[in-house]
Parts: C-alpha cells; sequence; structure tokens
C-alpha cells in the first residue's frame, strides 16, 4: 500500500495499530516521512496507512506481525528488504501489561512478554543499527515509561522492570552510536489516554486518577519526536511526570518504596487476571 512519491526517509513503528504507535505515525508522517506500519491486527494498520496517505502523500507500508513469536523480527526486516525498504527512523513502541502477582501467570504468559517488550526491540536495533551507521543517519526511539524511573510496585511485575531495562539500553545505545550520527531516545511517559489501560483491566482503576496527571497519545508522540531529532537520550513526558522522577531521585529508597506501595492499589491491578495488548 503505497503511493508514487518519494519519501527521503522511512520509519518502521512497531504496535501501530492504537494509541501511542499511531500517534507516532501520524507524527512522522507530518513530518513527510514514510512508515512501515507494524502490529498483529493488520485491519487497523491498513486504516491507518489509507488515511496518512490519503492526508500527507507519503509511502505506507503494512506488515503484520506478532512480536511475540521470536521469528517475528527477522521476518519482518526480511520482508522490508523484499520491498526495498532501508529504515531511517525505529520506534519501538509495541507493548503490553500482564496483571497479577508474578507467580499467578503461567510462564508462558511472562515469556512472550519478555520477548515482545524487551528481545524484540533490542533484535530490531540489532538488525537496523549498522545500515544506520554506515549512513550517518539514524533515529532509534524506545517507547519507556516513568515506571522504569520510579520504584516498583506489586503487580504488573515485569512492566516497570522491562521499561527501566529499555532506558539503560538506551542510554549505552546513545553513547555508543553518537558519533555515527544516530540519536537514541527512551520517551518515558506517565498516564497516557490509550487502549493500554482498557485491555489490561485496569480502566475502573485509573479512571480515578486526576485530569492533569494524564497525557494524549499525540502528546507523547510530538514530545518523542522533536526529542530524538534533539537527541535527547531520556525524555520524560509532562511537566508532572518530571517532577515526579525528581521528587523519586530525592528520596530515600525504603521511603519512596513505601510510597508506592501505598499509591499503587489506585492504578496497578495485583490480582487480577491477565491483559494482552492486541496491537
Amino acid at each position: 500500500m503505497n503511493t508514487n512519491l518519494q519519501s527521503p526517509r522511512w520509519a518502521l513503528v512497531t504496535g501501530a495499530s492504537a494509541g501511542i504507535g499511531a500517534a507516532f505515525a501520524r507524527e512522522l508522517a507530518g513530518r513527510r516521512v514514510s512508515l512501515v506500519l507494524t502490529a498483529r491486527r493488520l485491519d487497523r494498520i491498513e486504516a491507518l496507512a489509507r488515511e496518512l496517505i490519503a492526508g500527507h502523500g507519503i509511502h505506507a507500508e503494512c506488515i503484520a506481525a506478532d512480536l511475540a513469536d521470536t521469528t517475528a523480527p527477522t521476518a519482518l526486516c526480511a520482508e522490508m528488504q523484499r520491498r526495498g525498504i532501508v529504515i531511517d527512523i525505529l520506534v519501538n513502541n509495541a507493548g503490553y501489561g500482564v496483571t497479577g502477582h508474578y507467580e499467578s501467570q503461567p510462564w508462558q504468559t511472562h515469556a512472550d512478554f519478555l520477548q515482545v517488550m524487551l528481545t524484540a526491540p533490542c533484535e530490531l536495533v540489532y538488525k537496523l543499527l549498522p545500515a544506520m551507521q554506515q549512513r550517518e543517519y539514524g533515529r532509534i526511539v524506545n517507547v519507556a515509561s516513568l515506571a522504569g524511573l520510579v520504584p516498583g510496585t506489586a503487580g504488573h511485575t515485569l512492566y516497570a522492570a522491562s521499561k527501566a531495562f529499555m532506558i539503560k539500553f538506551s542510554q549505552s545505545l546513545a553513547l555508543e552510536n553518537r558519533r555515527h550520527g544516530v540519536h537514541v531516545t527512551a520517551v518515558c511517559p506517565g498516564f497516557t489516554y490509550s487502549e493500554f489501560h482498557d485491555v489490561n483491566s485496569t480502566r475502573p482503576l485509573v479512571s480515578k486518577m486526576p485530569s492533569w496527571m494524564w497525557s494524549s497519545a499525540e502528546e507523547v508522540a510530538r514530545q518523542g519526536v522533536a526529542a530524538s531529532e534533539r537527541g535527547d537520550v531520556v525524555n520524560v513526558v509532562g511537566r508532572v511526570n518530571r517532577v515526579i522522577k525528581a521528587l523519586v531521585k530525592l528520596m530515600p529508597d525504603r521511603v519512596a518504596l513505601q510510597l508506592m506501595q501505598k499509591q499503587s492499589k489506585d492504578f496497578r491491578a495485583a490480582d487480577a487476571g491477565s491483559g494482552k495488548s492486541k496491537s
């Protein structure tokens, strides 16, 4: 699904069917970047591609992929190569949450989660980075979370840990690649209006949070793309979230952990069933 126009840059956006992923696709399309959209729901990304082609006159290609499949990153890169697409911008956005205490879920549930949240994005970076280095241009955006910068909570046991990993991974990768003209940015939103909380069954909890704690997916994408262009390594979205990050750093670990334990009941479903994104 493409046009006959030429675009100077191509971006791959994972988890592009809704929420932050779709917002990144729209933000990049508005900057005349052509897109490879990938998600499990082909109908959703095809509808988005049609919208962006009509609105911006860019190329847009759709490739269905389930990143929980260990063969998906290789297959995705092979299909892009077959179509003659060279990626300049990678947005690792696909993700979801698994609710409940750690031992309450089958190991395969956790293994799939780690594959989507850690292994697949790291593998995509590994496969796409060398060509970026050779061209001396590249942008890698890893969608992390404020959760990776504050103490962990009960419930969603691996979620904050996976986001903390992606932040540290982005920092090291950024230092290694700055001289190659490749910017690596970990974007860290807090509560964001998207399907995330509907899918993992925490919508009734988080809907009680005050409106000033929320960001739109569009704002996350705008700030994320701008931060990537500036070369910022870690971008915390929203003034409130930046204040939370700063305050937590000033607290003794014991106090910060106690505070998170007290507050987490408002946004973490520690004993609910699992929820998996359909991106």
